[in-house]
């Protein structure tokens, strides 16, 4: 199950039956025939469980059961698409709604009233994602939530709706239309709240958590990797010059301080420079060592 769908699906369990989250559904999926008796409205809906809630939805708030439909797309995904269908007080129920004007063009913002309001603004914002809403994954480490709209202004309304709960949404045109968008995780989470989907919220963030944790884990590796890597490109470098002063000079001919040193580090390549330090008669600081192992580099470039 993709995590759009468990987020849907969480929200259609809410019960809650609401004419905002209605008219955001009608408007952003339905689609306006005519017949001898008059004008019908059709919904297509490709998942099954809010087909079934739109049904629920018109059946509670206007006491009509409309008709449920379905056919098979004849696509390669070949998903069946459900179209609920009223022929009823179809005028009726989109003046009831302030529809009216949207489908024909006239007017095609959100309505004032659940702008200013918030428990109309979350209604809508909650029907609206249930129609054309999608979230990427959080396992893929790009967050991304999109709402799709047929209209410009209505994706422009949408992100002001959003920005009314502090939420940092974007617009973008699209073919066909236009996306409202949100590209930070915090947001998305706060979205999820917003319109009542406390626990994908709750797995979103966790998910979110588990990936920064590994992110750290592995930045750590990394930088350990290359520490190691660093430690023994310097060790090779200095050991190269011991054998340097070796070959033409002699260990011998090192001070004694230096000597101890060098006679270490040839014999263990892969110590650090605190197991050398551990390692000398007398103790000394990893400052100390570093101080010695550069004027054993030292005297091997002047040779």
């Amino acid at each position: 199950m993709s995590f759009t769908t468990q987020v849907k699906e969480e929200v259609l369990n809410l019960d809650l039956a609401d004419k905002n989250e209605l008219a955001a559904i009608i408007k952003m999926s339905g689609s306006l025939g005519l017949t001898n008796h008059g004008l019908t409205l059709s919904l297509n809906i490709e998942n099954a469980k809010i087909a079934r809630h739109i049904y629920a939805l018109i059946d509670q708030v206007y006491q009509m059961a409309p008709e449920i439909k379905y056919h098979q797309r004849t696509n390669l995904k070949k998903n069946r698409v459900y179209t609920v269908f009223l022929d009823n007080k179809v005028v009726e129920i989109l003046s009831d709604l302030q529809l009216s004007d949207s489908f024909f063009g006239l007017e095609t913002g959100i309505e004032e009233k659940i702008m200013s309001e918030d428990e109309a603004g979350r209604s809508y914002l909650r029907g609206a994602f249930l129609a054309t809403g999608s979230i990427r994954d959080p396992e893929s480490g790009k967050y991304q939530l999109e709402i799709f709209s047929v209209y410009l202004d209505h994706a422009d309304d949408l992100a002001r709706l959003m920005q009314k709960f502090m939420l940092d949404a974007k617009v973008i045109e699209h073919k066909n239309g236009a996306i409202t968008y949100l590209q930070k995780a915090e947001d998305i989470m706060d979205f999820l709240l917003v319109i009542g989907s406390i626990e994908t919220a709750q797995i979103f963030e966790k998910i979110k958590v588990l990936r920064e944790e590994r992110n750290d884990i592995n930045r750590a590796n990394n930088a350990e990797t290359a520490n190691i890597a660093k430690t023994i490109n310097a060790s090779m470098k200095t050991i190269n010059n011991i054998v340097k002063i070796k070959d033409r000079i002699g260990l011998e001919s090192l001070p004694v301080e230096l000597q101890q040193i060098a006679q270490i580090r040839i014999a263990n390549p892969d110590f650090s420079i605190q197991q050398i330090a551990d390692s000398l008669d007398k103790p000394l600081t990893k400052s100390g060592v570093n101080h010695r192992l550069r004027k054993i580099n030292k005297i091997a470039n002047e040779l």
